[in-house]
Order: C-alpha cells, then sequence, then structure tokens
C-alpha cells in the first residue's frame, strides 16, 4: 500500500491484439496477455491470460467459449 514503493516495482508488460480481433465494450486486458486473430472478446470480460486465434472468449476470467465458423458466402 506504500505509493513510493509502487512507484519503483511497477513494471508494465505489452499487450499484444493481433489483426481482425473485436473487443467488446468495457473489456479489460490485463499485462502481458496476447489475443490472436479473428478472435472476439465479449463486452465487460476480463482478459487474465493469452487467447487463441479464431475464438470467441468472455467473462470474468475471460475463457473460451467456442470456436468462431469461418463463415462463406452462397
Amino acid at each position: 500500500m506504500n505509493a513510493e514503493l509502487r512507484r519503483r516495482q511497477e513494471l508494465a508488460k505489452p499487450i499484444e491484439i493481433v489483426s481482425d480481433v473485436w473487443g467488446g465494450c468495457g473489456a479489460i486486458n490485463c499485462p502481458g496477455v496476447t489475443i490472436g486473430s479473428r478472435t472476439v472478446i465479449g463486452a465487460g470480460s476480463v482478459v487474465t491470460r493469452d487467447v487463441p486465434e479464431g475464438v470467441f472468449a468472455a467473462g470474468n476470467p475471460c475463457r473460451v467459449i467456442r470456436k468462431i465458423a469461418e463463415e462463406t458466402d452462397g
């Protein structure tokens, strides 16, 4: 709870959001996570771990709900 100690010890970690990711309103990405391409993160989710590509993930903590099927026209 010591503010001075927190300023000295805080270490930021990058967040990697790959292409074609959609993050719902209010989603929180914790430091160090990677979200794979073509992934959808549900609104209000808290992403605490890496999320693979091509899935719908949601919740607190965020977890994979299902794979996203490729849609084709006609």
